[in-house]
């Protein structure tokens, strides 16, 4: 009988125990969560705002249930789209967007989970792209109002998703790109672009090449011309220094004068070479007189 009773105990405790584990739940800091009674709402738990915080809650097991939402930022990441842009360039778009459930008995009537904010989101955010996007250039979406475009969109999307329980917290363009055929004629422009400004350059310096050489030329010519003209002057100088040495030493002694000139020619016209030469000349000739006599009188000797 005893043993009866200590089973019976111990199942009665099991179930108590299992009743107590059904029917407690947690709600932790980054949850949020929806008490349903027969799949209706009842309760909001830890709600922006709201009258419950997270904590340990108590529910009616297989009567109620609960859903579970993150209460932290989430990520929705789209498929690329094509966008025409104001100044008729067709762009391939590669976006994102960043949102956080505001509002989680909205959200659970509207969407229900992550995969209904995928496609109700997702068209939403498409359409404020090709809104926003169409109507700006595409250098103003690659470069100078990527920010301000960004915000605009990120705006008109709150704007729509608000209905959704959700508050959108940022749209971001992670790539846009040309069309690859776009791509490849943007390329070859931007080539061509870059060898006009290349052969522009390359000209200029080809030019300034030219006018640096002339002037450098002009500048040695006139550097050599004034050189020369120095050398001629001081070389003209030197031979009437020269000639007045020669002309005072000649008025001092003309026979010793006389005497050295001749003996200059004959080592000029008697020096050997690869073609001697051969002078046919008098004995007693004017050439050979200070041969006959130290003199230099031609024609006669010594005695």
């Amino acid at each position: 009988m005893l043993k009866a009773l200590a089973a019976l105990l111990v199942v009665l405790a099991a179930l108590a125990g299992a009743a107590a584990y059904l029917s407690m739940f947690i709600v932790h800091v980054n949850e949020q969560a929806v008490v349903l009674t027969f799949g209706r709402p009842e309760q909001v738990i830890n709600q922006p705002g709201g009258k419950y915080g997270p904590g340990l809650y108590v529910r009616i097991p297989f009567v109620q249930t609960v859903d579970y939402f993150d209460k932290r930022i989430l990520d929705l990441d789209s498929p690329p789209i094509e966008v025409n842009a104001l100044d008729q360039k067709r762009l391939w778009v590669d976006s994102f967007a960043r949102y956080r459930i505001t509002d989680p008995l909205l959200f659970y009537q509207s969407v229900r989970n992550e995969v209904g904010v995928r496609e109700r989101l997702k068209p939403i955010i498409e359409s404020s792209l090709r809104r926003v996007l169409g109507a700006a250039t595409f250098q103003e979406i690659v470069r100078d109002k990527r920010e301000d475009l960004m915000k605009r969109i990120a705006k008109q999307v709150n704007q729509d998703g608000k209905e959704f329980g959700l508050e959108v917290v940022d749209v971001r363009i992670k790539r846009a790109d040309l069309p690859e055929q776009n791509q490849k004629n943007v390329f070859d422009r931007m080539r061509a672009e870059r060898q006009r400004e290349a052969a522009e350059i390359r000209a200029e310096g080809a030019g300034a090449s030219n006018k640096i050489k002339a002037d450098a030329d002009r500048q040695v010519t006139v550097i050599k011309a004034e050189a020369q003209r120095e050398a001629d002057r001081i070389r003209g100088d030197g031979d009437a220094e020269r000639n007045r040495i020669f002309a005072e030493a000649y008025n001092r002694d003309p026979d010793f004068f006389a005497f050295y000139r001749s003996m200059q020619a004959y080592e000029t016209g008697m020096k050997g070479g690869e073609s001697e030469t051969r002078m046919l000349l008098s004995p007693d000739s004017e050439f050979f007189r200070y041969f006959n006599n130290p003199n230099g009188a031609a024609g006669k000797t010594k005695q």
